[in-house]
């Protein structure tokens, strides 16, 4: 017996060998060139139109490639790789690119010539030694002292949009990412943004209204504004998980009632649960309540009655973030509520009208461990885009807590990595000598990019900063992406971290790798058909009577 043979008909396309190769490098080297404008401080903006027909204006290089919509694989695992280290370490996102296509755009003169796994192999050595030429220039440094930090991440958002505004938003990622600080032990720090720091964008004001909050705000109001306080001092603050208001049957519930009475009977029934759920809370003498569920009326006027005020229906993650913030614990059931679990860290909480909506704040706690950013602004595109340079921000206060050491920025590391390699790859035997030089020649893409972006003289430029290095006399030596001018980096104070510039030489090298050991692009995609053409769409499954009669290829 013969099994159904599956017969793809015309549905599968291959293209293989070197012609995949420099299809390959030719689309890494378009995606590197959409966002080589935005490297530096003298970086052009893009004007994105996004799927709903909304306006993003923006020179971050993840959040330019994230509304690209592209057809070849290639182009869409590069921008895999901005996404990659925007999560790892927050900064560097455009770099990673640049890199990556020169990488692969160095390795097109060797693909009829040596073998991929040649390059590849000669690539690997060329990131292990870039790592440790890192590891020697690296600078350690102490992370508490806030000018040091101050100037870190100054010189890591002075390339975004609002690098014109100062210190206002390095002050507002330092104090954010200092407040969530948690020690882990051995002396490390654990800096959690995602969940613990809160971005509020409020439109209106100016941008040096904004603020770090010690504490928490949420875009809510108290259940019944007329009768509960919008304003306590030293609040004593109860979370809840679970519903203040009559529990629903599971499923369809049927009640049969003979008499008028058990319809009141059924009502007092509710009304005295719903009183037992409020005596339990009320017990513990609460000044706020919060639930993430419902709060029916008759609950609102129990706790009203006895002073206390409610918001109902909040975010989980707002309400961990609270929890954090003033010490409390959320609780599932009241009736398991302790005196442990109430928050008492807070030192106010206040409703104010901002705009046209209600914001409560709870702030002036004692140690929170989760805090918001209220950020103000003339527009919400303007908002966007600060938010974004704001998240870059703390990630590398967050990896400069993690790991303090600085290396050089305005290209100097590159410089520096270049040189070395350059050096080095006299000393390589064989044919993996050539790839490990290209390699090496790659680096200087990041430098040049700067220059170029500053409208200087790039060939004379990227000529005297190679003399410097080449002798390996300062391995600060670089350009000032402001005035394109060659300076020492510590002068002024240009740094990267370390974390940061690990990550993207990874990267980077690991997908060129990846992308050159492609040789077969195989798609499974059927053409439309012209309209009125006949044919089935699907793929035809024969049977063994037609197997019988087919030319089968042997396995």
């Amino acid at each position: 017996m013969h099994a159904p043979v599956l017969v793809l008909q015309d549905s599968m396309k291959r293209e293989s060998g070197s012609k995949v190769r420099y299809a390959v490098i030719q689309a890494a080297k378009a995606v590197a060139d959409v966002v080589r404008t935005t490297l530096g401080p003298r970086s052009m903006l893009k004007m994105l139109l996004d799927a709903q027909g909304g306006i993003v204006v923006t020179n971050d290089g993840n959040a330019i490639l994230r509304e690209l919509d592209l057809a070849h694989p290639a182009a869409k695992s590069m921008i895999e790789l901005s996404r990659t280290q925007d999560q790892e370490v927050g900064d560097g996102t455009t770099s990673v690119i640049i890199l990556a296509g020169e990488m692969l755009h160095v390795a097109d003169a060797f693909i009829d010539k040596i073998h991929p796994t040649v390059i590849c192999r000669a690539y690997t050595k060329a990131l292990e030694d870039a790592i440790s030429v890192l590891d020697k220039i690296a600078m350690p440094i102490d992370a508490q002292d806030r000018g040091i930090m101050l100037g870190l991440v100054k010189s890591c958002i002075g390339t975004k949009f609002t690098g014109q505004f100062g210190d206002l938003i390095a002050d507002l990622a330092i104090d954010a990412t200092t407040t969530v600080g948690v020690d882990v032990g051995q002396g490390l720090r654990d800096v959690d943004i995602k969940n613990y720091i809160k971005v509020e964008k409020v439109p209106g004001g100016q941008l040096e209204d904004s603020r770090v909050l010690k504490g928490v705000m949420i875009n809510k109001d108290v259940v019944a504004p007329g009768k509960m306080r919008r304003k306590i001092v030293n609040p004593r603050i109860i979370l809840l998980d679970c519903p203040l208001e009559y529990k629903k049957g599971e499923n369809q519930t049927n009640a049969e009632l003979l008499k008028e009475e058990d319809w009141s009977l059924l009502l007092k029934m509710e009304e005295e649960y719903i009183e037992e759920l409020c005596m339990q809370i009320l017990k513990f003498k609460p000044d706020l309540v919060i639930t993430e569920k419902g709060l029916s009326d008759l609950a609102c006027h129990y706790l009203s009655k006895h002073g206390v005020s409610a918001i109902r229906r909040l975010r989980k993650t707002d309400n961990n973030r609270i929890a954090k913030a003033c010490g409390a614990v959320i609780v599932n059931r009241p009736d398991e509520l302790q005196e442990s679990d109430v928050g008492t860290g807070a030192g106010l909480f206040e409703v104010k009208k901002i705009g046209d909506e209600y914001f409560s704040f709870i702030v002036d706690c004692k140690d929170p461990k989760a805090c918001t950013i209220l950020l103000r602004g003339a527009s919400k595109d303007l908002l966007n885009e600060v938010e974004r340079n704001l998240q870059d921000a703390m990630s590398v206060a967050r990896n400069i807590i993690k790991n303090p050491k600085l290396v050089p920025g305005g290209g100097a590391t590159e410089l520096t990595v270049s040189a070395a390699l350059k050096q080095k790859s006299s000393s390589i035997e064989g044919i993996e000598k050539w790839p490990y030089e290209a390699a090496a020649i790659a680096f200087e893409s990041i430098p040049r990019t700067l220059a170029q972006n500053c409208g200087v003289n790039v060939i004379r430029t990227m000529t005297a900063l190679q003399g410097k290095h080449a002798n390996g006399e300062n391995a600060w030596i670089g350009i000032d992406g402001n005035t394109g001018s060659i300076t020492d980096m510590k002068e002024r104070k240009i740094w990267d971290a370390y974390n940061v510039k690990a990550q993207a030489f990874k990267t980077a090298i690991e997908a060129a790798c990846m992308l050159l050991r492609i040789d077969d692009i195989v798609s499974g995609i059927k053409k439309k058909q012209a309209p009125g053409a006949s044919g089935s769409s699907k793929p035809k499954i024969e049977t063994e009577a037609d197997a019988d009669n087919e030319q089968i290829l042997p396995d």
